[in-house]
């Protein structure tokens, strides 16, 4: 790989890794500077190479919330373990579903979410604690980790925001502890999809490491900044997040090829 596509793709990483701190959705830049940088790279291996960038950057944002916030571990803890076997059937089943067949379902779910939050300016802003009833978590706990690990072993892209407006709008969480709790979970689904992509040989180790250390340091900014800023931050975040996926999506069912 040539100096140039090298510091570009590290450039990548590291601004994923701020992405992904705040909102999730950092696979939305450095999928499509990994697949860019190394014309012919195997998506299987892409895939596999980015999972170990980004779960050391969602791991360091996870530590990074949890040392400055309070964490719903009742929440969080059972999604999380229940989404690294979800994710990780998920990874195994990748080569299976055609990109066709998931592209329409994800952009309806995107553009709804997109219009959800414009039109409940409230939502996420602040916590919501009386809607945090036995029945909302364990819905929330099987569709993080169950339903949303799944598709981030299958494709990936936007599942750190699909998170976070899962524990908002279940569980009542503000933004901010959402994406606490989504960083936590986003670590399992990153854990259960790279050891399988590992144990089949879809990883390359010496660049996914460099990665991993630019992907860490804007994971680190990026908490940073969520937990310094607040809530309302992380909202305008997450809208400019959704609408570019909402773009990319888009493009790749419409336009591309």
């Amino acid at each position: 790989m040539d100096p140039l596509s090298l510091t570009t793709l590290l450039t990548a990483a590291a601004m994923a890794g701020w992405v992904d701190a705040v909102v999730g959705g950092g696979g939305l830049l450095l999928l499509p500077a990994l697949l860019v940088a190394a014309p012919g790279v195997p998506v299987a291996t892409a895939l596999g190479t980015n999972k170990l960038a980004a779960i050391a950057g969602t791991s360091t944002a996870a530590v990074t919330y949890a040392r400055r916030t309070k964490i719903d571990w009742a929440v969080a803890g059972p999604s999380a373990g229940l989404a690294v076997l979800c994710a990780g059937l998920g990874a195994a089943l990748a080569g299976a579903v055609p990109a066709g067949a998931y592209r329409p379902v994800v952009l309806v779910v995107l553009v709804s979410v997109a219009l959800f939050v414009v039109f409940r300016p409230r939502l996420g802003v602040v916590a919501q604690p009386d809607r945090r009833t036995r029945a909302r978590v364990v819905a929330a706990v099987a569709l993080a980790g169950v339903g949303i690990a799944l598709y981030d072993g299958l494709i990936g892209p936007g599942t750190g925001t699909f998170l976070v407006l899962a524990f908002t709008a279940l569980v009542g969480a503000d933004f901010l502890h959402g994406s606490a709790m989504a960083k936590v979970v986003n670590a399992g689904t990153n854990l259960g999809a790279l050891v399988v992509f590992a144990a089949t040989g879809h990883v390359w180790w010496l660049l996914g490491a460099a990665m991993a250390v630019c992907n860490v340091a804007g994971a680190a900014l990026g908490a940073r900044m969520a937990l310094r800023r607040g809530a309302g931050f992380v909202r305008v975040v997450l809208l400019v997040v959704v609408l570019a996926l909402v773009a990319k999506l888009g493009y790749d069912q419409w336009l591309a090829g």
